[in-house]
């Protein structure tokens, strides 16, 4: 549901006369709302329990969806894509800590990446069923479809999810939670993880954001359909994420990220190439790439959380805000790139993103690990 206009983004702009930095609004302005969200949704998971926000997110984002796909202005459509990013904001907050809590510790990182990974094959589902039912019927009826299998995800989620067996809510005074945020931002090795959530996103909605464009341009031209197609490497996603999840367990964190990093920067150049199978193999390396950087890095985040202080939710909302933010305004940016200079200038700007999130990850190498906790809260090595 998020990023359900992003195939959609050059419809858009022929049927509101936009440009695409101003089509592109459309995401940026959800993941913004969602970002926001992170910060309290968080904290609150931390006394209302993980299952009732999942619940309620996944509920609440499903019927502002539909709501979204009846939208008779650009203007209301964009009100519209904030609600939603308010309404979403409680599953990506507290899942991982969810998983954190009810997970055997030595398959933690195995489970974050299987998450992560779900949240890949959802992403290219999703943009499958946007393009194709766009070509057919337009893009109100496109955006209504997802709203609608929103519900029936939410309606699975109720009935399969285990209940928190151990959650245990939090009574903090406005003291211990300022103490807690204090922890989880001055921490240098939670920093660096939040630059490089913030850099790597914002590298990769840049690049799907434009790739809209460039497929609907000269040489190719493909339909919203055919162009979306392209997002089927989303599957590779779920794929390279469980299985950095386990070789981060096998070898430690701070070994696999920069790896799946310097991936991500190798199949972003592939895309420069001009032939179609080119361009969609470099995509492929790309995502890749990146779901194995992401579902690594958000397990780290939590399991450094753990042995910085109680926390958990909190830090990975606070990682998730930086993450989204890169999506919100290095997906904005990168339509003015496109205007201006094509997909090199696209490259030159994602590029500098990664090169700084490679650069924070190798750095990252250098920070001392901090003392092991006991056995039975041991999670993702070398945290």
């Amino acid at each position: 549901m998020i990023y359900t206009t992003q195939p959609l983004l050059p419809e858009l702009a022929r049927a509101f006369a936009l440009t695409p930095a101003e089509s592109a609004l459309s995401v940026s302005t959800t993941t913004l709302a969602l970002g926001m969200a992170l910060l309290v949704v968080g904290p609150s998971s931390e006394v209302l329990g993980r299952t009732r926000v999942m619940h309620l997110s996944l509920s609440a984002s499903s019927v502002v969806t539909l709501l979204t796909a009846l939208s008779p202005s650009w203007t209301l459509l964009l009100v519209l894509r904030s609600l939603l990013g308010l309404a979403v904001a409680g599953l990506p907050a507290v899942a991982v800590a969810y998983l954190r809590e009810e997970v055997h510790p030595s398959a933690t990182a195995r489970a974050t990446g299987l998450y992560i990974g779900g949240t890949a094959l959802g992403g290219m589902l999703g943009r499958l069923v946007t393009g194709g039912v766009a070509d057919l019927l337009g893009w109100h009826w496109a955006i209504g479809s997802i709203g609608a299998l929103g519900l029936l995800c939410a309606l699975a989620v109720r009935a399969v999810l285990p209940g928190s067996r151990r959650f245990a809510p939090a009574r903090l005074s406005p003291r211990e939670l300022v103490a807690m945020n204090r922890r989880m931002l001055t921490d240098p090795a939670l920093l660096a993880l939040y630059g490089i959530a913030f850099c790597a996103m914002g590298a990769f909605v840049s690049v799907f954001n434009a790739m809209g464009f460039r497929l609907a341009a000269a040489p190719y031209h493909l339909s919203l359909a055919v162009a979306g197609l392209v997002f089927v490497v989303y599957a590779l996603g779920s794929v390279s994420s469980e299985r950095a999840g386990r070789l981060a367990d096998r070898h430690g964190v701070r070994a696999v990220v920069p790896v799946a990093l310097a991936i991500v920067l190798a199949g972003l150049l592939i895309t420069l190439g001009r032939p179609l199978w080119v361009v969609v193999g470099g995509l492929a390396v790309l995502t890749a790439g990146f779901f194995a950087a992401h579902g690594v890095a958000s397990g780290w985040v939590a399991a450094r959380a753990t042995y910085v202080g109680r926390g958990t939710a909190q830090a990975t909302s606070l990682y998730m805000f930086a993450y989204y933010l890169g999506s919100s305004v290095c997906g904005t940016v990168v339509g003015t790139a496109w205007s201006r200079g094509g997909w090199p200038l696209v490259v030159g700007f994602t590029s500098a993103l990664l090169f700084m999130a490679l650069g924070l990850a190798l750095w990252l190498r250098r920070i001392p690990s901090l003392a092991e906790p006991p056995v039975e809260d041991q999670g993702v090595r070398a945290a």
